[in-house]
């Protein structure tokens, strides 16, 4: 959200924000217009473990369906949110000349759509995937039903997404799952592909790249992002490189990853670090040996561009986009297999040319196919696009 706004302010246009909260953290030219919820993941849990039905409820009808929705284990913000932007734009919708949604894909963009403004969804990747695969990995009945549960809300996103007249999508890979999982046509789906920011990810030559270090950017809660094939594959590695370390960007809770950790007796071995800022991270993906992105799912996946930014020699998976991504410029082995992963690592550990070698390619890719400025110059295009084929009044 900083990123594309800011990209579209340097071409010259005003853009608004209209958000709920965690509100976004924007380039000072972009006005953020807060959209207040009940914000019932950060309240207080009563003895049942929910939260308590905040006192201003009642005096409208969205914030009784948001606890609503809250306490039977739903994930209800995608629908209020859409309901209260509707009623926002009620009377300033011709205030502006295209909406552009970050994947709410709310029953709200419906109403927006029949005012007369133009509404532009965007689909990162269809959230299906994120659904079956954190399902695929639950060890109990409960907890599958849970997570069922909790993603209700896509039974609203694909009805949304076939009934706007436009969708942008990041990747190809996301244009077919989205005409796969959603039912979507894919005349109505504009590529644009994200960008990376190459100011903040850039080479730091003054630091040197470590010859026994991995670096990984991926959650250790969320199956999706795939940390427990390169646990295995780790553990793989060091009975050929004693001294080799991983480093993970990410918060260590106990559960799956951490239980992994005590079955393979490395958990001493492994370093997660969260907390901390774009440049310290940078200066992190300047220390790495290799970069592993080693997602069962990407719909883009921003770590993966970020470290072929710095000029990190990098190894990706089959997961989804990864290989739009990282094309000839890294190494790219299949999802899901440590022992695919640790061959692919350990080539770049024993061929120094080799990393040299694919981080500058992966530098020169993100510079020519990645950056925010292009990806907002293709994003103005649909938008224009948009707006020619909406049938409006004469402002």
């Amino acid at each position: 959200m900083r990123h594309m706004t800011k990209a579209l302010v340097d071409l010259g246009h005003e853009v608004d924000v209209v958000s709920g909260p965690p509100y976004p953290d924007l380039d000072p030219r972009v006005r953020l217009i807060k959209l207040p919820s009940l914000d019932l993941y950060t309240k207080p849990k009563n003895w049942l473990g929910i939260p308590s039905l905040p006192k201003k409820v009642g005096r409208d009808w969205i914030d009784v369906k948001e606890w609503l929705i809250h306490i039977s284990g739903g994930f209800g913000e995608p629908y209020t949110f859409g309901e209260r932007l509707a009623r926002f734009l009620k009377d300033r919708a011709g205030d502006y000349d295209v909406l552009h949604d970050n994947q709410v894909l709310a029953w709200g963009l419906i109403k927006i759509q029949e005012m007369g403004l133009p509404v532009m969804g965007m689909i990162h990747h269809p959230i299906t995937k994120d659904r079956d695969i954190a399902i695929a990995a639950a060890n109990t009945l409960k907890l599958k039903l849970l997570i069922r549960r909790w993603h209700s809300f896509l039974n609203m996103q694909i009805k949304v997404a076939r009934r706007l007249n436009h969708l942008i999508v990041v990747s190809e890979s996301t244009k077919r799952d989205v005409a796969t999982e959603f039912g979507v046509d894919p005349a109505r789906m504009h590529l644009v592909l994200h960008g990376i920011n190459a100011a903040q990810f850039r080479p730091l030559p003054h630091i040197e790249r470590k010859t026994n270090r991995i670096m990984a950017v991926a959650s250790a809660d969320v199956a999706l992002k795939g940390l427990v094939y390169l646990i295995r594959a780790y553990a793989i590695l060091l009975k050929r490189y004693p001294d080799l370390e991983l480093v993970v960007v990410s918060k260590l809770r106990e559960g799956p990853t951490s239980r992994l950790l005590d079955e393979l007796g490395i958990r001493d071995k492994v370093q997660f670090v969260t907390g901390i800022s774009d440049e310290r991270m940078t200066e992190m993906y300047a220390e790495a040996t290799v970069a592993v992105s080693p997602s069962v799912y990407e719909g883009f996946g921003f770590p993966c561009g970020e470290a072929m930014a710095c000029g990190a020699p990098v190894l990706a998976t089959t997961g989804g986009s990864l290989p739009e991504v990282v094309g000839d410029a890294g190494i790219v082995v299949e999802k899901q297999n440590p022992e695919a992963m640790a061959d692919g690592i350990a080539r770049y550990l024993d061929d120094p040319a080799l990393r040299a070698e694919m981080g500058a390619k992966g530098m020169k890719r993100i510079h020519d196919r990645f950056l925010w400025s292009r990806c907002a110059e293709d994003a103005v295009a649909v938008y224009k696009r948009a707006i020619l084929d909406a049938d409006r009044p004469a402002r």
